[in-house]
């Protein structure tokens, strides 16, 4: 397992998980996605979800980011629970500062990119910073500009998205997220929508991030790069999680038909 390093999570305790996530359940109208899943992402580690399509993944992700609205469970983040009013459907988040707060200390990074198709590469790394987090223009550029070198593409500064090739919008999109300076990094599915050359750029960069000891909860397709960068995997079947544990033991020992079945169909030869 790679040294936890809390560098990026000075506000959270060894004690304090980054993320955690007890007895959740979401559903959408009369159909339940989660039916009570438990998650914990401590401080210096990564979580990887795996699991078909459908079963509920990238829906604990966004309601792990207030993206979306749980009906029941807990969302707490270093050590402080979300504030819930009303029940059921109806339930929301009760305090909106809480809610930016955390949500601006959870990075995300989409499958599509979602880069603004009218600003060039740097503007948009450094637009939530600045209008959001009310940061000085001038040293946000700086931190903008060695992110995007971080991620290998510092010499894309002042080209727009649709210059760059798929892989190099996700890493500019992944330097966006860095740049926010967040306790963790949430990626749903982030090379999924990228052709296997352009992918292996994308994993690159995300096996050098869990190196240096940063926090993310991952949704991926990718059982090798799952199996290279995690602490944890968590196997999810019909909202539930159907399996969990270490890589080693997850991928060389599945106790499950389900997991052994899914992993025969998704880790190449």
């Amino acid at each position: 397992m790679r040294p936890s390093r809390l560098q990026n999570q000075k506000d959270c305790t060894l004690t304090d998980p980054v993320i955690e996530i007890r007895d959740l359940h979401k559903s959408y109208g009369s159909l339940e996605v989660l039916k009570g899943v438990d998650i914990t992402a401590p401080a210096g580690h990564v979580v990887s979800l795996i699991g078909s399509s459908g079963s509920g993944k990238s829906t604990l992700l966004r309601c792990a980011n207030l993206l979306e609205d749980s009906q029941q469970g807990e969302v707490i983040f270093c050590g402080e629970p979300v504030l819930w009013t009303g029940s059921g459907l109806a339930r929301r988040p009760a305090d909106r500062a809480q809610m930016i707060r955390i949500r601006t200390n959870l990075s995300m990074v989409f499958q599509q990119f979602n880069l603004w198709s009218h600003m060039t590469i740097l503007q948009n790394v450094m637009e939530a910073p600045v209008t959001v987090l009310k940061r000085d223009k001038a040293e946000v550029e700086n931190k903008a500009r060695a992110y995007l070198a971080k991620v290998g593409i510092g010499d894309k500064c002042d080209v727009y998205p649709a210059q760059l090739s798929g892989g190099q919008q996700q890493r500019a999109a992944i330097a966006r997220a860095l740049c926010m300076e967040p306790k963790a990094l949430l990626f749903d599915e982030p090379t999924s929508a990228l052709d296997p050359e352009l992918e292996q750029e994308v994993v690159k960069v995300i096996k050098a991030l869990a190196e240096e000891g940063r926090t993310m909860l991952i949704v991926t397709h990718d059982m090798r790069m799952a199996q290279d960068v995690s602490d944890h995997v968590v196997f999810l079947h019909q909202g539930k999680i159907e399996e969990q544990g270490a890589p080693a033991e997850l991928f060389g020992n599945p106790k499950t038909d389900r997991l052994r079945g899914f992993l025969s169909a998704s880790v190449p030869a």
